[in-house]
């Protein structure tokens, strides 16, 4: 089977979001079942700059508008990247301090076309294309309308997955005579969403198969509350709608091997292995040198959706009876600006880490006691799966993949509420009091298999639908 996977971002070459580790691991495991599958990328400023020595194997043009963009096709092992300076050599992946490239549209219209062209000249046939979120939301419109009769490409099946709703790639309508499209696809039922041209919405509707990347929000997606004005479109695709786990890299977070930590551990014997890193986390940080207190954390990006402010007031009473809470994150200053003047009431209680620190990180999964993950929507999260590795029992909102994974080792809220969240917070922290049943969960989260062999295995047969479609 081959497989071109369309992605604007993947590790180790460039990340803005969990779309990266998507992008980099899946098509690995996928190839450890015998699956070809090549990676199509931009060429960003950043992965010039890091990754120099592609090998040049063609060359490409698109037409945007009334001119055609030329760009080389590099190759690096199993990546192909989109070699066009243009669109591509400049700060940000999607823009830069001053906002959004105003181009965007240009760029990933350009990209999900030279994707298609890349395919032409690189294979002589392609059974699936799998593209990812808006920025190639476009690749299943144009295969299906301007590659229709392509005898290379135009039989393929696409997959689009998607990663956040909310994301959708809106642009001006007159998009659709600037990337060649015919009118007939602009609207209600197509690629029209509120008078403008809709990426994400182009990949749901001329997609052969829809998935998500957790099954309980593949349901949430197709209700008014989650559906970000598309689940009239998602409900009509309902039989071609699924959800699919993301895995996390067992080998990079694996804290029997870790070397970020003092000490390694796993299940046979975590009890001192946690400890000595919590007490490692307690000294780097500053707090006090406390083994009973129970250590909160979280690892996330600072915003409205990550919902923190909805445990900050639990986290205030669990801290002024002496517990304590170790945040690395960034983001939105509104939001960060409370759990500053938290940090200055308990300096020896509370840490915060604004910024991103990779080991730091592997520090705070080992080191904690109970990950707190309140978020108001999470389509799949990677945070609670990393935290049930290393034995750190997370605390979260029932939605998303933390509805499907934290059950039963860790603890849900029923609602993205405060009240709901303080409750399960209570419920974890009297949870903690109990030892042995506390390492009891422990020892069972750890054992739960959140590798990619497992998506891997679910993706080959969603390919394997869609071909047969």
């Amino acid at each position: 089977m081959r497989v071109v996977f369309a992605a604007s971002e993947a590790v180790p070459f460039c990340k803005t979001g969990g779309l990266a580790d998507v992008a980099g691991s899946l098509p690995q495991a996928l190839g450890e079942r015998g699956v070809a599958v090549t990676l199509f990328l931009p060429y960003y400023r950043e992965v010039r700059e890091r990754f120099p020595d592609g090998e040049a194997v063609g060359m490409i043009s698109v037409p945007i508008g009334k001119q055609s963009v030329s760009a080389r096709l590099l190759r690096s092992g199993d990546t192909v990247f989109i070699d066009c300076p243009q669109y591509f050599d400049r700060v940000g992946l999607y823009g830069d301090e001053e906002g959004e490239h105003p181009d965007n549209d240009d760029r990933f219209g350009f990209f999900a076309r030279s994707v298609l062209e890349g395919a032409r000249v690189l294979f002589d046939s392609v059974d699936v294309f799998h593209v990812h979120d808006w920025q190639t939301g476009l690749l299943p419109l144009v295969l299906k309308t301007l590659y229709a009769e392509d005898p290379v490409i135009g039989n393929a099946a696409v997959v689009q997955t998607v990663h956040n709703l909310a994301f959708q790639g809106n642009f001006p309508k007159d998009r659709v005579s600037r990337f060649g499209l015919p009118w007939s696809v602009f609207t209600a039922e197509g690629a029209e969403f509120y008078d403008q041209l809709s990426f994400l919405k182009s990949g749901l509707v001329w997609a052969d198969r829809i998935n998500t990347v957790s099954p309980t929000y593949a349901r949430e997606i197709t209700t008014t509350n989650f559906g970000c004005g598309l689940d009239g479109v998602l409900i009509a695709r309902k039989g071609n709608l699924s959800g699919i786990l993301n895995g996390i890299d067992v080998d990079t977070w694996n804290p029997q091997t870790d070397e970020h930590l003092v000490r390694r551990y796993g299940r046979s014997d975590f009890v001192e292995g946690k400890a000595a890193c919590k007490a490692a986390l307690q000294r780097e940080t500053g707090l006090e040198a406390n083994a009973s207190a129970c250590l909160f954390a979280s690892v996330t990006r600072v915003s409205q959706q990550k919902g923190l402010d909805l445990v900050l007031d639990a986290l205030e009473k669990r801290v002024a009876k002496g517990d304590q809470f170790v945040l690395l994150g960034k983001g939105d200053v509104a939001l960060l600006s409370p759990y500053r003047k938290f940090r200055d009431r308990y300096p020896d209680r509370v840490h915060l880490h604004e910024t991103f620190d990779e080991s730091f990180a592997h520090q705070v999964y080992a080191g904690a006691d109970a990950f707190v993950m309140p978020s108001r929507f999470e389509p799949c999260g990677l945070g609670q799966m990393i935290a049930m590795r290393y034995g750190t029992l997370p605390i979260g909102v029932a939605t998303g993949g933390l509805a499907d994974t934290v059950r039963p080792h860790g603890f849900l809220a029923a609602r993205a509420e405060r009240r709901s969240v303080a409750g399960v917070i209570g419920a974890a922290r009297r949870a903690f009091e109990k030892k042995s049943a506390w390492q009891a969960r422990i020892r069972d989260a750890m054992g739960v298999d959140f590798s990619w062999k497992r998506s891997a295995k679910l993706y080959e047969a969603l390919y394997n639908t869609a071909i047969n479609r």
